[in-house]
């Protein structure tokens, strides 16, 4: 059921002992959003402790907060459009007891009991923050630091068109309550492990493309993350790459997983709308940036992807 803003508030604020959701695989944002909230939470005199399927990339260990132990509580999400997403593990022991999700993909699956989404929202720690700006918290440095790394990692530092003049708004409100943007833009953006170079390369060597250059796919196995000592959290970056090549409107990678599934990605320019493009195989995410996931073999998975795309090019 899609609840409004006053309403997710008032579940926040009258629960207590919160188990608090993020996606599998994490990013900024979801782990940005869910230890904000976890902060936020226990300044309010409750409980709340974090879960995820993964372990949490060093990149992103700075986010870390310790949390409560408690039993059982009500659990929430965030950052997360399907119980799929949640990881296997996770989904079994938690999937069908979400009480809230909050979230900013207009493709929610509406998993939970109750779903307060923001589609036009850039992340979903633009939600968070006005969430705990209505429930009276005081937002120190460390929580505007967690909701400031989601703000930036969401949209490529403030360069995607996800972006509008709230998100800006909120990012310099984050500034202003201590957020320490110059750290976290550095850490996020401009440091790279040794083999990332030699990742890249590796990526530019796969590079595919279809549809007179309309079309780049790039593909990224767990040999060359091994052979590189490169992890999930360095493969965001080779994402963005395909669609920043001159007359590119589409890029799609293929990401490996550990056990043999690949996940795809599509970053798209405004004449496709990725979020689309990803429904047809179940997946979903935005307009500019989605995803979904293939159980077959790599040909295979590429056979149906650009398949899929002729309808479009």
């Amino acid at each position: 059921m899609i609840i409004d803003f006053s309403r997710a508030v008032s579940l926040l604020h009258d629960n207590d002992n919160f188990i608090i959701l993020t996606h599998a695989n994490p990013d900024g944002d979801t782990l940005g959003a869910g230890f904000a909230l976890l902060c936020a939470l226990r300044k309010l005199g409750k409980k709340a402790r974090l879960v995820n399927n993964d372990p949490i990339p060093e990149k992103y260990r700075f986010l870390v907060s310790e949390g409560d132990d408690f039993e059982d509580g009500f659990v929430l999400s965030v950052d997360v459009a399907d119980a799929v997403l949640l990881g296997n593990d996770v989904q079994s022991r938690y999937g069908a007891e979400v009480s809230l999700a909050i979230d900013h993909h207009s493709t929610n699956r509406l998993f939970a009991k109750e779903s307060y989404v923001e589609g036009e929202s850039a992340s979903v720690c633009e939600v968070v923050y006005l969430l705990i700006k209505a429930l009276g918290v005081e937002i120190d440095s460390s929580i505007a630091t967690r909701l400031y790394t989601g703000c930036s990692t969401d949209t490529g530092c403030f360069r995607y068109t996800n972006v509008t003049p709230r998100t800006h708004r909120i990012a310099a409100e984050l500034i202003e309550h201590g957020a320490r943007h110059g750290e976290v833009n550095v850490r996020m953006f401009e440091t790279k492990k040794p083999g990332f170079l030699k990742l890249q390369g590796l990526c530019i060597s796969s590079l595919e493309m279809y549809f007179a250059g309309r079309v780049c796919v790039i593909t990224i196995t767990q040999k060359m993350l091994r052979d590189c000592g490169c992890g999930e959290e360095d493969c965001d970056a080779i994402v963005a790459l395909s669609r920043q090549i001159e007359g590119v409107r589409a890029g799609i990678t293929f990401k490996e997983k550990k056990d043999g599934t690949y996940k795809v990605s599509v970053r798209t320019h405004e004449s496709l709308d990725a979020a689309q493009f990803c429904s047809a195989f179940g997946g979903g995410g935005h307009a500019r940036a989605a995803g979904c996931q293939f159980d077959c073999m790599l040909d295979e998975a590429k056979r149906r992807v650009i398949h899929e795309m002729e309808k479009y090019f």
